[in-house]
């Protein structure tokens, strides 16, 4: 069932008025209830109503320090999955987010497709690729986002390459992320020395760009890097590009060590981390937060549809949460 248009609700003085617009992004065809077989969660989800479709207003959501602040404060740890936007198609990505949110994840991390994702692996590459050919643009992703993040309870970061960034400037960039929503960044391929003017229009608009350290990074750069980084340290598990690992790199709890020696922020770690057992261990090694990538893209990215990617999604997420619980 397709909806032909949107609903937005608006005040023009001081009276509520009920305006219509044709949708900013394709709107993909789903079953109806009585065609699936769904748990109560995701039917609930994917049921279309004329609530589904207002834009009613809502408290904003907390920062992604404040997340972490509370999280610390509940003795708990932040799982944080990564999906790709548009992999199969930004409908699907809508009932996804919403998944993830139901499902109990505390940050969402939203990958913006690039061409050539030099520090991704094969898993994510393809979904990137699926994404592009399929249509997605920049535009597409940032009206999707207007339209689901009031329906969210947990805030989006946004993973991107820089060249994409720089296509639509920074400052622009970082303007528009923050009106759609967004509260924080990721931008892989910058080294620390030139994420200066980022950090800066970041800073006006209120998002919090994160910033990576590796195992290879020197403890004076790692210093200078974490005392840079807003929302929390995103530590990179092991060398290499994305993808599933069979096991969690034995350095991660000297490097996790190391860095909280030096700083109070949240430590998250990614790359690698696959199963509900390695967000268990990093945890138990002193990790604030579990990021979860190539194993839930590949959930979602290559089933049989996109429905079947929904129900295979919320069973995957609900397993890393409970191992964090």
């Amino acid at each position: 069932m397709a909806i032909p248009t949107s609903l937005k609700l608006t005040t023009t003085s001081g009276f509520l008025q009920l305006n219509t617009k044709k949708p900013r992004y394709p709107v993909h065809h789903l079953p109806s209830p009585s065609q699936t077989a769904l748990t109560f969660p995701i039917k609930k989800l994917l049921e279309l109503n004329p609530r589904d479709t207002l834009t009613l207003p809502r408290a904003p959501t907390d920062s992604i320090s404040q997340t972490f602040t509370k999280l610390k404060s509940q003795g708990k740890v932040a799982f944080i999955p990564y999906i790709t936007a548009g992999d199969p198609d930004l409908s699907t990505t809508i009932q996804a987010l919403k998944v993830l949110d139901s499902c109990g994840s505390d940050v969402i991390e939203l990958g913006i497709p690039y061409s050539d994702p030099l520090l991704d692996g094969p898993v994510i590459r393809a979904s990137a690729s699926r994404s592009l050919a399929g249509g997605t643009k920049f535009n597409n992703i940032i009206s999707m986002l207007e339209d689901v993040v009031p329906q969210l309870s947990c805030p989006i970061t946004l993973f991107s390459y820089y060249n994409p960034i720089i296509k639509h400037g920074i400052e622009n960039f970082m303007s528009t992320i923050s009106q759609a929503g967004v509260r924080g960044l990721v931008v892989p391929d910058v080294p620390f020395e030139n994420t200066q003017r980022l950090r800066n229009e970041a800073a006006k608009n209120n998002v919090e760009l994160v910033l990576l350290t590796t195992p290879t990074t020197t403890t004076c750069r790692m210093k200078d890097i974490v005392r840079a980084s807003e929302g929390f340290v995103y530590l990179v598990s092991a060398v290499g590009v994305t993808g599933a690992r069979p096991r969690v790199n034995e350095q991660v709890p000297s490097l996790l060590r190391e860095i909280k020696e030096v700083t109070n922020k949240a430590v998250a770690v990614g790359f690698g981390l696959s199963k509900p057992e390695h967000v268990k261990q990093v945890a138990e090694w002193g990790a604030d937060g579990a990021i979860v990538g190539s194993a839930i893209v590949k959930v979602l990215g290559e089933a049989r549809s996109p429905l079947q990617g929904l129900r295979d999604l919320e069973t995957f997420a609900k397993s890393f949460k409970a191992a964090l619980l």
